[in-house]
């Protein structure tokens, strides 16, 4: 039968990773790759049978590569330190490398929590990832930030969906929010793009009018609200650092 590697990147993430790890135990090779956290992460998951690769951060792509070339095992799933793997996605990923796949990636819908909260509207409707990869058919497209799998002609769809917890704190929210901008700005950048004071003004708002109206946000309560402003700030924030960039003020 198939073997499998499981990759989970990892940066300060203490109060994620023993879940996370705990969710793929069923797989035969665990790789954190580590962007060399400053807290508890990585004496965590030594605690358990895993491999620790520990590489400084350039982008998520070639994080994610890197992890992917050393894996051992053909068959790789993907996982975010805030996601988790329960038991109905397990037996079918089981099933699906027993049986043999039919496909070379496979999508799987993602159950998104906010604020203690499962979120059903607010954009995230729809929201799906590839989880489930071919290790010498896939790799990452090189994107500084939201990386995509260059997809191989033949993909599928998991029937169950992969729990995803997206907040830990509201510091390490806004870190994220704001990594996100940066690398946003400089891709930006990297093609001669420059900030206005309309992209200032437009786009962040009809960013927040989009999730919380027309993505019906305003029906999952606070939490909507929460989603559609972090979309307004982490635009806006993208614009300013743009801005900052296309004067040489970085």
């Amino acid at each position: 039968m198939l073997k499998l590697s499981a990759i989970i990147p990892t940066f300060n993430e203490e109060k994620n990773i023993e879940a996370a790890i705990q969710s793929v135990l069923f797989i035969d090779e665990i790789i954190i790759i580590d962007s060399y956290s400053t807290d508890k992460t990585i004496d965590i998951a030594k605690k358990y049978n895993v491999r620790i690769i520990q590489r400084t951060f350039d982008n998520f792509s070639n994080q994610k590569n890197y992890a992917i070339e050393n894996a051992k095992h053909e068959w790789i799933v993907l996982l975010d330190a805030d996601e988790r793997i329960g038991e109905k996605l397990k037996v079918e990923i089981q099933n699906i490398i027993k049986n043999g796949p039919e496909a070379s990636a496979y999508w799987v819908y993602r159950r998104n929590y906010l604020l203690g909260r499962e979120i059903k509207y607010s954009g995230w409707q729809n929201d799906k990832v590839i989880r489930l990869i071919e290790r010498d058919v896939c790799k990452y497209n090189g994107k500084l930030v939201h990386e995509e799998i260059a997809l191989p002609k033949k993909t599928a769809f998991l029937k169950h969906k992969l729990d995803h917890y997206t907040y830990k704190d509201f510091d390490s929210f806004i870190n994220k929010k704001n990594k996100v901008a940066q690398l946003q700005a400089e891709m930006l950048a990297a093609k001669n793009k420059k900030a206005t004071i309309g992209k200032l003004l437009i786009k962040p708002t009809y960013r927040f009018i989009n999730h919380y109206f027309l993505r019906r946000g305003f029906l999952d309560g606070f939490p909507g609200f929460f989603i559609s402003s972090f979309y307004f700030y982490t635009i806006f924030t993208r614009y300013i650092k743009l801005w900052l960039i296309n004067k040489g003020l970085k």
